[in-house]
């Protein structure tokens, strides 16, 4: 097994501006340490800076990758968007969208981001990796056409489909996302299609609010293409680990797609400051491992994640970490500091109860 790991120092320099969590300073919001950006670089350094420090490293095949060129972004972004995100980038920065600042250079940073997941999916498809990781930066999972939002500048992930369908890589793609918030953008650029399976399970009503509906299926074509399974603040590892067997597995198996993307939010973390779920490295390494299962079972193995949120500088290397081990096989491990105090907050088996009723109900109505 050959795991690739793609990722570029450039998206460690992506800024932000002036925030307390999600809230821009001003008025009353008082500044926090640092420039209190949620979606800071830590995260991602530390998270290959622990893969470093334990070995697993070694056992990854690293690389950079091309920024992605024009034609990339204009089969899924309109030449109006482009031109003012890049303009306002050679300006020094600012905000186009909603809560997705940026400073100077940032258009060619978000190309790099996007080039990352570009290039590991395509040497997936290509034969050349088994599986492989891209630790983009900024995320891309909110990104609408012409709408950046929540953190994210360009759609990442829907750039490398449509750059590997353009390419007669693959015809039927599948989309996991278990990043804590509603993957809207992805979900928006594939409703109406059914080449492209679009599945996010995350916390009800977190971001944005108002999208994310277990009703909304898909339309025209691609009804019954798209699936959201919205989860109750506060469902732990087992409501995660019985969604994926219930919902997810099921439904990529009847889809049978020729290659799975992950978008890897390890924000679901019980300590994660932008959620409220109870999720741990073992429900991230668990979700990988039947992840996998299911990509041998399907489309020989083929599986690519592509980083989106996770905002605890402290947790997201050892969730990450998790991943890794498992896509790659290695035997390195980096033991959870937080195992035994995130098992001893997981939710009452009468909760439990309550998240797989839930489960139960989506399930019948598909």
């Amino acid at each position: 097994m050959s795991t690739g790991f793609f990722w570029d120092e450039s998206c460690f320099w992506h800024s932000g501006g002036e925030y307390a969590l999600t809230l821009p300073v001003g008025d009353l919001v008082q500044p926090v340490a640092g420039n209190g950006y949620p979606d800071g670089p830590e995260t991602k350094r530390r998270f290959l800076n622990l893969m470093r420090r334990t070995g697993l490293w070694s056992d990854l095949v690293t690389s950079s990758a091309p920024l992605v060129t024009k034609d990339d972004l204009l089969r899924i972004h309109p030449e109006e968007y482009l031109s003012a995100f890049e303009e306002l980038s050679d300006a020094g920065g600012g905000e186009l969208g909603l809560r997705a600042p940026f400073g100077a250079g940032g258009f060619d940073i978000a190309r790099q981001s996007a080039g990352l997941a570009k290039a590991a999916l395509e040497a997936v498809l290509e034969g050349r990796l088994t599986n492989a990781y891209a630790l983009s930066r900024p995320p891309g999972h909110h990104c609408l056409p012409d709408f950046p939002n929540g953190f994210c500048l360009l759609a990442n992930i829907p750039i490398a489909i449509e750059h590997a369908l353009s390419e007669g890589l693959t015809e039927r793609v599948a989309v996991i996302d278990w990043d804590v918030h509603h993957g809207n953008g992805t979900e928006a650029i594939y409703y109406d299609r059914d080449d492209v399976l679009t599945i996010s399970m995350h916390q009800e009503r977190n971001y944005p609010l108002d999208t994310g509906a277990f009703a909304d299926r898909g339309l025209g074509a691609g009804e019954g293409f798209n699936l959201n399974i919205p989860l109750p603040p506060g469902a732990g590892h087992t409501t995660y680990i019985e969604a994926m067997e219930r919902l997810v597995i099921p439904t990529l198996a009847d889809f049978r797609p020729d290659v799975i993307l992950i978008a890897c939010g390890f924000d679901a973390a019980a300590v994660d400051p932008l959620s409220r779920m109870l999720a741990s490295a073992k429900t991230f390494r668990m979700l990988t491992m039947m992840a996998m299962e299911a990509a041998a079972q399907l489309c020989d193995g083929r599986l690519v994640m592509v980083h989106e949120g996770g905002y605890s500088e402290a947790y997201v290397p050892f969730c990450g970490h998790a991943v890794m081990q498992e896509m790659s096989g290695s035997p390195i491990t980096a033991p959870d500091p937080l195992a035994k105090t995130i098992a001893a907050r997981q939710p009452s088996a009468r909760f439990d109860a309550f998240c797989s009723d839930l489960l139960a109900e989506m399930e019948e109505a598909l």
